[in-house]
């Protein structure tokens, strides 16, 4: 058993690290638990399998020796994190895999790699997507999923084709963000994907990304790196069932200069953190109270067409849903009673964003 290379620490630590949070590990089977270590001409790779989720990351690296080891995953990552050195060697010593660097030498036990399911080939591609694009989509509409794995469907961002565009969604119920882009398909796409999971991978894309799928499986592809992961059962909510045919009041508004008032006034609400947003003759304000707390109000110009609606909202989601929308001017969209308010930008956008968060009751004075 041989390897014998040299790399830039900030790359490894950077794969390392990734394909700890991609794929979990389990801690019951140190196999399972492990990053497989493998420099070939082309340069050094890790891969990470727990059976539900599986991803190969690979790095440049001059190789030395050619060779495959498996050893404990965040011990790894969590030394090549910790190194402050441009380059360390990773080099095979008996029956531990030492990270030199000058003055130092760290080594980890070797776990049988024999016994390691690797990363199997994803499943057939149905088309292909800009990275960037697909990264962006993806850090946004991952944040409305849930993570209560109490209801694992509602953890899921769905990601779904229709014709040249590529159609993300996910909601925990209270909140929904859709995003629209377009892609390039070679086949059809409807499959609920695990948020956390495709989180992190956002952080990774880069170039042009090829998605995988079948009725079990959905990966992705780009620059020579690869994750898989088993898809979510069970039905899913459609955008188109969130009905806005009763909207009475349009506001636009600067998203960031709202995001801050609504930050500050979140201060003084109370215990469920919801706040009144109230709209003037030109200006929409916001009203917080708390018994304990306090109370507090700020206005922000904005233009208002149409009704005078009040409406509560819990502020954590007034602030995802205008994060999303950072640096422009949002358009939103309220409805009388407790249906739901949607945002969306005001200038033209590649994402097609939408972002829908559901009132509350209004708080108790």
């Amino acid at each position: 058993m041989n390897l014998d290379l040299t790399v830039a620490t900030g790359e490894l630590a950077s794969a390392a690290s990734a394909l700890v949070r991609l794929v979990p590990g389990r801690l019951v089977d140190p196999v399972l638990s492990g990053l497989l270590v493998t420099a070939a001409e082309d340069g050094v790779s890790l891969a990470a399998n727990d059976r539900e989720r599986a991803a190969r990351l690979r790095r440049p690296a001059v190789v030395h020796t050619e060779g495959r080891v498996l050893v404990p995953a965040k011990p790894l990552a969590d030394t090549l994190r910790a190194l402050e050195m441009p380059e360390v060697r990773l080099v095979v010593e008996g029956s531990r895999l030492a990270i030199r660097a000058p003055g130092a030498r760290f080594a980890l036990p070797l776990l049988d790699a024999e016994v390691h399911p690797g990363v199997a080939a994803p499943p057939d591609a149905v088309g292909s997507v800009d990275g960037g694009l697909f990264s962006s989509a993806l850090a946004t509409v991952a944040s409305a999923a849930s993570r209560d794995e109490a209801l694992p469907m509602f953890t899921g961002l769905r990601i779904r084709s229709e014709g040249s565009r590529l159609v993300l969604l996910a909601t925990d119920r209270y909140q929904m963000a859709v995003a629209t882009l377009a892609w390039e398909p070679a086949g059809d796409l409807d499959a609920l994907v695990p948020a956390g999971l495709l989180t992190e991978i956002a952080k990774q894309v880069d170039g042009s990304v090829t998605l995988h799928a079948d009725r079990d499986r959905f990966g992705l592809a780009w620059s020579r790196s690869t994750a898989t992961t088993a898809v979510l059962d069970g039905s899913f909510l459609h955008e188109s069932k969130v009905s806005v045919s009763d909207v009475d009041t349009r506001v636009e508004v600067d998203a960031d200069t709202l995001a801050g008032a609504v930050r500050r006034v979140g201060l003084y609400t109370d215990p469920r953190g919801v706040l009144m947003l109230e709209i003037g003759d030109g200006e929409v304000r916001l009203r917080g109270a708390d018994q304990q707390a306090g109370e507090a109000e700020e206005s922000v110009k904005a233009t208002v067409d149409g009704g005078r609606t009040p409406q509560a909202y819990q502020a954590r989601f007034l602030s995802d849903a205008l994060r999303a929308f950072g640096g422009r001017r949002v358009r939103v969209e309220i409805q009388p009673g407790m249906r739901a308010t949607v945002f969306s930008s005001v200038e033209e956008d590649s994402l097609g964003l939408r972002y829908v968060v559901m009132p509350m009751l209004p708080p108790r004075v």
